[in-house]
């Protein structure tokens, strides 16, 4: 059982930066692939970037490359989003997400945050 908790989300100004958390409870955290979620009202749950369990192999959805960063650190049982560059589509209630398998389908995660709110303004 893994529990997620997001945090960093908040209102900032296109161009910006934020760094969003996520804190992981349970002892095999570092078995799990990590990803980043997004979701706007209306539409469905849109993949941003994923980790495998070591922290070697990251992806990312093409408007986020080169502008987002994932990382991770195992010891704390921490995931991280770096988001540089915002822009308004960044938008949306940013979720982490644990799972055995990651990449960028969202059933493919057992394990979910409630999801902290990023709001980019023109």
């Amino acid at each position: 059982q893994v529990q997620l908790v997001e945090s960093g989300g908040g209102l900032v100004q296109a161009g910006g930066s934020l760094r969003l958390s996520c804190a992981a409870s349970g002892r095999t955290f570092s078995s799990y692939a990590m990803g980043w979620f997004r979701q706007t009202p209306g539409k469905e749950r849109e993949f941003v970037a994923a980790i495998n369990w070591s922290g070697g192999v990251t992806s990312y959805v093409d408007s986020v490359k080169g502008r987002f960063t994932i990382s991770r650190d195992n010891a704390k049982k921490t995931v991280s989003l770096q988001m540089n560059s915002l822009k308004p589509e960044d938008t949306g209630v940013y979720y982490c997400a644990a799972g055995h398998y990651g990449g960028g389908i969202s059933s493919a995660y057992n394990y979910w945050g409630q999801g902290t709110q990023v709001t980019v303004s023109s």
